[in-house]
């Protein structure tokens, strides 16, 4: 089965596939707030995150994880998308975005127009 990994050290942040996905989803219209990915920035850091599924409660078991000396709240790397968390839901339609890698067979935009190497198609 498919699956994006995503290499956290290679993004610079430069928002391509955020571009690349709304574009692939809605016909001529760059609209990041559509795109099924963001690129969550920390300090000089960035992080993309691909929507997951739709869930309509809260998590219960929060956590945090630390990397390097940085204190995370695991929400933040968390794909779902939640009542406190409505990354991936379109703000128009109220609709919950998830990730379909672009079509069958899988072919995710962001992974093609990823220039650095943060993102790739990668089988289980």
């Amino acid at each position: 089965m498919p699956r994006i990994k995503i290499d956290h050290t290679k993004c610079t942040g430069c928002r391509h596939c955020e571009t690349a996905c709304s574009l692939n989803h809605v016909a001529n219209t760059v609209n990041p707030r559509r795109a099924r990915i963001r690129v969550m920035r920390d300090g000089n850091r960035y992080y993309p995150v691909i929507a997951g599924p739709f869930v309509d409660a809260a998590c219960t078991s929060k956590h945090y994880i630390v990397i390097g000396e940085q204190t995370y709240d695991m929400c933040a790397f968390c794909r779902a998308s939640c009542p406190e968390k409505p990354y991936f839901v379109e703000a128009e339609t109220g609709i919950p975005l998830k990730c379909d890698f672009c079509g069958i067979p899988p072919s995710p935009s962001c992974v093609r127009w990823c220039n650095t190497g943060a993102l790739e198609l990668v089988e289980d």
